[in-house]
């Protein structure tokens, strides 16, 4: 049947649902069951129907793929971009990169332009994202994954990540192997998995070793330079403060950095830190810091691939990839210090 005829009454003939029901799914709606949703999708795509302006049918998407990001102006977020990136050029594909942290950006709105491109698939690298929108492209049959900074409503949307529970206890594991029990550990934003796994990871590490989890010595953070100074003041100001900090990220210990410097503390004599994410900030801090390493760039290739498998039918909604992290030491840890007596 040509494209230009395929009417909703012989898509709903096909998937064998009501002409309303076509209407709903073809417009994004999210009050269709799961089933009836992807049987009307595939009848839309074997009758080579096509949205009226032109844009290209269900699963013959335009080239381009969408990166919604929460802001650009981190190294993780560079990084995150050139993976991207250069991934989507190998596919053929051009990378639109959207700045969620923008004044002016309208979820809706940033919805309604990717479903009126009909683009490849988006890529969602924030926590900030309003799912209920998100909803909105799944429910179209827009090809989804998260890369890394995964919301604890992502629900059914494909992703992307690494071994952060494992990462943060093994750093923190370095740190009691090197003789230190009060270690303090700042989380990263409260609206990710990824905070919560790197918690666990901590916490876990504590156990293993009969250390007892003390939460004066667990701060909340953002992931960001402020956060983590914040809570590094408050670490360090407890009546018996840290020896060692583990933060979320490499931003938040160049936080930590800072609230030592302002107290006199040396960095390792003094206190011990390690980051998370091994960007290129690490070799440029003095000392250098010793960070869990997360290859970010590697993440968003992934994330691309997976966009193009899904398309295809070649991998299942929920598919998740985790990639290993290691622990990359070098500067800013050492051998805790114990006071001289008598």
């Amino acid at each position: 049947m040509a494209a230009s005829r395929v009417r909703l009454a012989d898509i709903a003939a096909a998937a064998d649902v009501s002409v309303s029901t076509v209407s709903k799914v073809l417009s994004g709606r999210t009050d269709i069951a799961q089933e009836t949703r992807q049987r009307v999708l595939a009848a839309a795509q074997e009758l080579g129907w096509q949205p009226r302006g032109g844009a290209a049918a269900i699963g013959d998407a335009h080239g381009l793929i969408e990166l919604l990001i929460g802001g650009i102006g981190t190294l993780w977020a560079l990084e995150v971009v050139r993976g991207a990136e250069q991934a989507a050029a190998l596919h053929g594909k051009s990378l639109v990169v959207t700045n969620l942290g923008k004044e002016d950006f309208s979820m809706s709105a940033w919805v309604a332009s990717v479903l009126a491109h009909r683009s490849s698939g988006v890529l969602v690298a924030t926590t900030r994202a309003d799912h209920a929108e998100l909803e909105r492209l799944r429910a179209a049959g827009v090809p989804m994954v998260h890369i890394d900074a995964v919301g604890s409503e992502a629900g059914e949307i494909a992703q992307v990540g690494v071994t952060n529970w494992a990462g943060v206890r093994d750093a923190t594991q370095r740190l009691i192997d090197l003789g230190h029990r009060r270690i303090g550990f700042i989380g990263g934003d409260p609206g990710a998995n990824v905070s919560l796994e790197r918690q666990e990871g901590y916490t876990a590490a504590l156990r293993r070793n009969g250390i007892p989890v003390d939460p004066a010595l667990i701060q909340p953070g953002d992931f960001m330079i402020v956060g983590g100074e914040i809570a590094a003041r408050a670490l360090l100001d407890l009546a018996e403060p840290p020896t060692a900090i583990v933060a979320s990220s490499d931003l938040e210990a160049m936080g930590v950095y800072h609230a030592a410097s302002e107290r006199g503390l040396r960095i390792p004599d003094d206190l011990s830190v390690i980051g998370f994410d091994d960007t290129v900030l690490c070799e440029y801090l003095s000392p250098t810091l010793t960070t869990v390493h997360q290859p970010l760039a590697q993440m968003a290739d992934q994330a691309v691939r997976l966009l193009s498998d899904l398309a295809h039918g070649d991998r299942p909604p929920m598919t998740r990839i985790e990639l290993a992290t290691t622990l990359v030491e070098r500067g800013s840890v050492a051998r805790v210090s114990v006071p001289v007596t008598g």
